[in-house]
């Protein structure tokens, strides 16, 4: 039993009284700064767990995570055993709080702030839960979404909100954060935390994001067969919140393409990849890319006006 977990135990769980508050805060701090440098080593937790803690606030649910706070703004701040973290963190959240599928894009409701030393805490509006159930049910929906986490031992503690202290949430910042993009997953019923997963909620996914009347941009009908392409391939992957979070097969670019321009995909893909406009992401016997967020201005240029930086050659065809 961890120093936290010990003394959370002593102090009567959730439903703790406000005299822990100050050294429970303290042990959270401790106990997330481990969690931070386990998440840099090839393996994380086996010699004590990752540590998240769960509490139950006047405005619903919020969970202190070891990832840097600044993902809120910048996917690229959590690596990638971070950001499973933080996704099979989300999906806890969204079991618990049970919101139901969302109804469009304005529905999402995930938002995220700062604890002390810069630590992401993730918030999500909850019915009213009682001690007795968060301390009961935080470890098993954790344990559910996180359990399977390649190199990664992690568990969750439900802890009295006042240890949490005020805490400024705002929404993650662009629409396809993936932040935005797991809390819709696990609301359709996904696994954030699995890619593949992900992979088969993504056409429901990204019609619930962008939806048909609200999509300013008409790539499809750029004249340029190579840059009609490009900027069909950038809408979806922006449409999608692969900014860092979340990545994808380069075999996946031709996805919704047919005879010919899947195989123009491809090489418009490379492309990409070559202008760095799309980054690699190494995995184990693929390659995976994602938007590359130094870029953005350039990618959403392209997307919608369908001007190409410098240094982009795209093949006509």
């Amino acid at each position: 039993m961890t120093a936290l977990a010990a003394a959370l135990h002593d102090a009567g769980g959730a439903g703790a009284s406000t005299a822990a508050t100050a050294h429970l805060r303290a042990l959270l701090l401790a106990a997330l700064r481990h969690g931070r440098d386990e998440l840099a080593r090839p393996r994380s937790g086996y010699d004590a767990p990752v540590e998240i803690a769960v509490a139950a606030g006047p405005a619903g649910l919020l969970a202190a995570t070891p990832a840097a706070a600044a993902l809120r703004a910048d996917p690229e701040q959590a690596p990638e055993r971070a950001w499973l973290l933080v996704a099979a963190t989300v999906a806890a959240l969204v079991d618990l709080a049970a919101p139901g599928p969302p109804s469009g894009p304005a529905d999402l409701r995930l938002a995220a702030g700062e604890l002390d030393e810069g630590f992401l805490v993730l918030a999500l509006p909850s019915p009213p839960l009682d001690p007795g159930t968060l301390d009961e049910l935080v470890p098993l929906a954790f344990e559910e979404h996180a359990g399977g986490l390649d190199r990664l031992r992690a568990r969750a503690l439900a802890l009295p909100a006042p240890v949490f202290g005020e805490v400024a949430v705002r929404r993650p910042i662009g629409a396809g954060h993936p932040l935005r993009i797991a809390e819709a997953v696990a609301r359709l019923g996904g696994r954030p935390e699995d890619e593949r997963s992900v992979e088969e909620h993504e056409e429901a996914v990204y019609g619930l994001l962008n939806p048909e009347g609200a999509r300013p941009t008409r790539p499809h009908e750029d004249p340029d067969p190579g840059k009609r392409v490009a900027r069909r391939i950038l809408q979806r992957l922006d449409g999608m919140g692969k900014w860092g979070g979340y990545h994808t097969d380069v075999a996946h670019l031709a996805r919704g393409f047919a005879g010919n321009e899947r195989q123009l995909a491809l090489a418009v893909g490379e492309a990409l990849i070559g202008a760095g406009l799309l980054a690699e992401k190494p995995s184990v016997g693929q390659r995976h890319v994602f938007l590359n967020p130094r870029r953005a201005a350039d990618i959403r240029r392209l997307i919608e006006t369908g001007e190409a930086p410098a240094g982009l050659r795209l093949p006509s065809g």
